[in-house]
């Protein structure tokens, strides 16, 4: 079995295994703005190999208006999804974007979930990849069967454990929205404003460079302890608006050494949804 990445890869160790049959790469773009982006980019031109998988198609669940705008997809759908385009539990798997690696750190979390921690991100992304000329193809991979079993992780928090918790010293709420939506101004995805009350904020951007890669592990675990303060990562949950940016924070503290955080997928636009919650604005 070839070597394994379960944070983040550089487009150099990426092009070297390209061609690697126990390697299958996946381009997550994706416009919040622009539904259709991800898969007209995609058409335009991707890393040889591999496939498209679409936010709201593949990476999330049907919506029912109480939970949330990215709900968790079926585990069993998602799972066939994968099993279609040849992922096998030895698969290495890598997830691309052009967003900074908001949207394909969606799919590490997923397979993580799934139980399958041979999956990384793209360090810098598709720009990365595009630095040293490396070819585009917009030829599209044809689908092969894996065999894959399904182990779901304990790693996910619903809203209601989020309540019972509030306030107390075992959870450490991470916020990765903008500082302004933190805040509660300028909200323009949710129909309320604010945080949930005793989250921190940390922008997702934050753990980037300014090439547009991850900041060095060394780095980013002396940030996220400076907001942790001595406070395991076990007892730290992540949320954003939808569940999409907060596994970007999961992503970092990962690839820092920072290990066992967990995800509120419903995030604040789950829990928003019900009047009932508390909602706390300005800063922390």
């Amino acid at each position: 079995m070839s070597a394994s990445f379960s944070t983040l890869i550089g487009a150099h160790d990426l092009a070297e295994r390209l061609h690697d049959p126990d390697w299958i790469l996946f381009d997550c773009r994706f416009d919040l703005a622009n539904p259709d982006f991800g898969r007209d980019a995609y058409d335009s031109g991707h890393i040889p190999g591999a496939f498209f998988l679409d936010l709201d198609d593949d990476l999330s669940g049907p919506k029912t208006g109480r939970n949330g705008r990215h709900p968790l997809p079926d585990p069993a759908a998602l799972m066939s999804r994968l099993k279609a385009c040849g992922v096998s539990n030895h698969t290495q798997v890598v997830a691309y974007d052009d967003a900074n690696g908001m949207f394909a750190a969606r799919l590490w979390w997923l397979m993580r979930w799934l139980g399958h921690h041979r999956v990384a991100v793209l360090d810098g992304g598709l720009q990365a990849w595009a630095r040293d000329a490396r070819v585009l193809t917009q030829g599209v991979p044809e689908d092969r069967a894996g065999t894959y079993t399904l182990c779901l992780q304990p790693c996910r928090v619903d809203a209601d454990a989020v309540l019972a918790r509030l306030g107390k010293p075992d959870m450490l709420l991470i916020d990765a929205r903008s500082p302004d939506r933190f805040r509660g101004d300028n909200e323009t995805l949710d129909p309320v404003g604010g945080h949930i009350p005793g989250a921190i904020n940390r922008y997702f951007r934050d753990n980037l460079g300014s090439d547009g890669c991850f900041k060095q592990a060394s780095v980013l675990r002396e940030e996220f302890g400076t907001l942790l303060r001595g406070i395991d990562p076990h007892a730290v949950v992540h949320q954003c608006g939808s569940g999409v940016t907060a596994c970007h924070n999961l992503l970092a503290m990962e690839a820092a050494g920072l290990s066992g955080s967990r995800l509120y997928a419903g995030s604040w636009s789950e829990w928003c949804a019900d009047p009932r919650r508390p909602v706390a604005t300005g800063p922390t």
